[in-house]
């Protein structure tokens, strides 16, 4: 009975990973759709994301049969609450890089702000290498680079912080960039919510290895 219980765990597990793949791919198109000004990339990923949705739904289908047919032990149960609660902020994720997608369409053709611009390329990559590097902790069960996530999100934060100024100022100087400095700020946020979403994830995976539970960042509004 165990071992059909982690052969259906190595399935899950797979449908996770190939999840955050997705979500991953989301976030780099949702940002560079609106640097680039590319409306029909817009439109595409804002489709992608309903596979997102789908695929959370299959996973925590999938998760919640696992809990009561299989009837894990304590160890075991942690795995698959963690891939529960993790597929969830993996959702959030998704949604909050469509939401970047949906401001592309709004501000396609209005003033910009370039080095605005520059700092929201910086910040995707940023959290585009935490969720890639939260990933593969996951699956190493790498409990110590899940608490370094913690430093990735600082950084995205600082970066937030110094785009909120840089938009305020932009808009003091030139009013006619009012309509994409309003995106701008949406932007920012959501990016800023994603890598907490991913420092959620971290907790997840410690959580799995040690049993040790954080208490996770909210977001009233994602």
């Amino acid at each position: 009975m165990h071992e059909i219980f982690l052969d259906e765990l190595k399935k899950l597990n797979t449908r996770f990973m190939e999840m955050g793949v997705l979500v991953n791919d989301l976030i780099d198109k949702g940002t560079r759709s609106f640097v680039a000004h590319d409306k029909m990339m817009a439109q595409e990923m804002i489709e992608e994301d309903k596979e997102v949705a789908k695929e959370a739904i299959r996973i925590e289908k999938k998760a919640l049969d696992l809990m009561a047919l299989q009837q894990p032990v304590a160890t075991d149960f942690r795995v698959v609450i963690s891939i529960l609660k993790a597929a969830t902020d993996l959702e959030r994720i998704g949604e909050n890089a469509n939401s970047i997608a949906v401001e592309t369409v709004r501000v396609k053709g209005n003033p910009r702000i370039s080095e605005v611009e520059e700092i929201i390329s910086r910040m995707t990559h940023q959290v585009r290498s935490m969720l890639i590097k939260v990933l593969t902790a996951y699956v190493q069960e790498d409990e110590k680079t899940a608490r370094e996530m913690v430093e990735g999100h600082k950084e995205v934060y600082d970066d937030y912080k110094k785009a909120r100024k840089m938009i305020i100022d932009g808009v003091e100087q030139d009013p006619n960039v009012a309509v994409a400095s309003a995106s701008y700020f949406v932007i920012i946020r959501l990016l800023e919510r994603i890598s907490d979403h991913i420092v959620n994830i971290a907790n997840w995976v410690i959580y799995k290895v040690s049993g040790e539970l954080f208490e996770l960042i909210e977001n009233k509004n994602n």
